[in-house]
C-alpha cells in the first residue's frame, strides 16, 4: 500500500529530498518556483503538513496556509514590476487538473494577455433563473455547519 507522505513529490521537495528553487519557507509552508514556469515568476504555495486537496483542510490549517499567500504574491510582484496581475488558483481533484494530490496554490504572475496563461469561464447566466438559483443555493447553505 502506498503512504502518501513517501509517494508524494511535494513531501519530498519539502524534506530536501527533490531539489527545488525555493523563494520562501517557514514552520508551515514552501513555496517554490513550478518548473513549468507557464508564466516567469510562477510559484507553487505548498503546505508542510500533507494534506490531499481543499477539502480535507480543517479551518485552522486552512487559515495558516492561506494567510502566507499575499505576502509571498506581493513579494512576486516586487521582484519583477512588469508584472500587471495574478492568477490564484487552487485545483482540486483530477476533474479540476489537479496533477499532484498534495494541496498546493499557484500563484501565476500576469503580464499581457499573451503571456501564456488562459482561463475560460463559460457565462450561462440564461440558463437559470430566480428559483434555479435560489435552489442551488439553498442546498449550498443547507450543508455549511456552524
Amino acid at each position: 500500500m502506498s503512504n502518501p507522505e513517501t509517494d508524494c513529490v511535494f513531501c519530498n521537495i519539502i524534506a530536501g529530498q527533490i531539489p527545488s528553487y525555493t523563494v520562501y519557507e517557514d514552520e508551515v509552508v514552501k513555496a517554490f518556483l513550478d518548473i513549468s514556469q507557464v508564466t516567469p515568476g510562477h510559484v507553487l504555495l505548498v503546505p508542510k503538513k500533507h494534506v490531499k486537496d481543499i477539502f480535507e483542510y480543517d479551518a485552522q490549517h486552512a487559515g495558516t496556509v492561506f494567510a502566507r499567500v499575499p505576502k509571498v504574491a506581493r513579494a512576486i510582484r516586487a521582484a519583477n514590476p512588469e508584472i500587471q496581475g495574478m492568477n490564484i488558483c487552487i485545483n482540486n481533484g483530477k476533474i479540476a487538473y489537479q496533477s499532484v494530490f498534495h494541496s498546493h496554490i499557484h500563484l501565476v504572475p500576469r503580464y499581457s494577455n499573451e503571456d501564456g496563461f488562459q482561463m475560460k469561464w463559460a457565462d450561462n447566466t440564461d440558463q437559470y433563473d430566480e428559483q434555479k438559483l435560489t435552489q442551488i443555493a439553498q442546498k449550498i447553505a443547507q450543508q455549511i455547519g456552524e
